[in-house]
């Protein structure tokens, strides 16, 4: 599936750039004028239904009902060996929970088999007075095939061996690239502040920090797959996927976070070697 043929199925894109596509709209729509199969993975942070400036509130049956439904369409669109991360947070139900997470409630709705759930530790967030304060977030790994799936586990380890020569049976015991990431990843939060805001910290409210994305991405595709983020927001996904050499194809419903993406991926190509390079989406 190359370019030329998505923008034939979907029209031309509010931005394009080399590996890159971004539209402007709902991500629900357009997914169905897509052929089925043609996405390797997908990455993404739909909005949590709790009010945000980014959202609509929905009650909660409706919102279920709209989460299972662009699911579904993903899983049409994900290839045979292809993965899928959904982040969800949490949200509260009037007389049963301060904070569900909302995958729990979505668990029958969810056709993708699950592989493990990966807690991100940001180490900072707001404090609690009647309850533990908040310091992580959650990311489910699901894929389309239990037997047969994407798992890059040498372009991931980490090198922070605490006995690299430890020995068994005479031979070293620890692999040479490093030892298998824990299911709890430490990643600093992206933040904003006087003297704090981060390096890649844009106006976009719920960004995440690149190191989480490129784990994923790592992990989990491989070069020249298409990467499909539907809720790009400020467009890390596709900040780290081209980084990666992948392909990516990305759907915003508001233009201005569509603006912040474009912007990111314009700041990357002018900082290296990538607008020279021929375009992925050519090559598949």
């Amino acid at each position: 599936m190359d370019a030329k043929q998505i923008k034939q199925m979907l029209g031309q894109p509010y931005f394009e750039a080399p590996n890159c596509l971004l539209y402007h709209g709902d991500c629900s729509e357009f997914m169905k004028r897509l052929d089925h199969e043609i996405v390797d993975l997908t990455v993404t942070s739909p909005p949590y239904n709790i009010g945000k400036a980014y959202e609509t509130a929905l009650p909660l049956e409706g919102y279920l009902q709209w989460c299972a439904a662009w699911i579904a369409e993903i899983y049409r669109l994900t290839s045979p060996t292809g993965g899928f991360w959904l982040n969800l947070g949490y949200l509260s139900v009037s007389e049963r929970a301060k904070a569900i997470p909302i995958a729990y409630l979505l668990w029958e709705k969810i056709p993708f088999f699950l592989i493990q759930e990966i807690v991100w530790s940001y180490g900072a967030g707001v404090a609690g007075r009647k309850f533990f304060s908040p310091r992580n977030e959650k990311f489910l790994w699901y894929v389309k095939d239990s037997k047969n799936y994407i798992f890059n586990l040498d372009d991931v380890r980490d090198p922070d061996v605490k006995y690299p020569n430890q020995k068994k049976n005479g031979k070293i015991k620890v692999n040479p690239h490093g030892k298998n990431p824990t299911d709890v990843w430490q990643f600093k939060k992206v933040t904003s502040g006087h003297n704090r805001s981060s390096k890649e910290r844009t106006p976009h409210p719920a960004q995440f920090p690149e190191a989480v994305i490129d784990r994923i991405i790592k992990s989990t595709s491989h070069r020249e797959q298409l990467i499909l983020d539907p809720f790009m927001g400020s467009g890390t996904t596709a900040v780290v996927s081209v980084q990666l050499g992948r392909s990516v194809l990305g759907f915003e419903l508001r233009a201005d976070y569509c603006d912040i993406a474009a912007s990111r991926i314009d700041d990357l190509l002018r900082r290296s070697e990538l607008p020279q390079q021929q375009s992925l989406f050519l090559n598949r």
